[in-house]
């Protein structure tokens, strides 16, 4: 059964992380498909930017506004968490006793040497 599959699907049976080999071959076989369907590659010079003017790029600021209000939401969080507890909680009702059930006890010594076995009821 096993002779007869793909290597492609019995290449990787574990999920391990790609070695840096596997994905440069992926990459030039990539590269090499890219290029066989008639796709170019442009070469830039080093330090070539697509910026108009070489300046830094832009930041976008990310607290703009000032702090704004908080909704308390501490009576919502409450009734969830009332309503999960409702859910979990069991059942108030008769509880079985327990029948007494014989036990083993064992007698030591005083050396702490095992004499015999004595079954008692709890």
């Amino acid at each position: 059964m096993f002779g007869r599959l793909n290597w492609q699907v019995m290449k990787r049976p574990f999920n391990r992380p790609r070695s840096k080999s596997d994905l440069r071959s992926d990459l030039s076989r990539d590269v090499a498909a890219f290029l066989s369907k008639g796709g170019t590659i442009a070469e830039h010079a080093p330090g070539e930017t697509a910026l108009e003017a070489r300046v830094a790029p832009l930041h976008t600021p990310l607290f703009s506004e000032p702090k704004g209000e908080r909704t308390p939401v501490d009576d919502v969080v409450a009734a969830l968490e009332e309503r999960r507890r409702q859910r979990f909680k069991q059942p108030v009702g008769r509880r079985r006793e327990r029948k007494p059930t014989p036990r083993k006890k064992i007698i030591y010594d005083d050396f702490g040497e095992a004499l015999r076995t004595v079954w008692q009821d709890d």
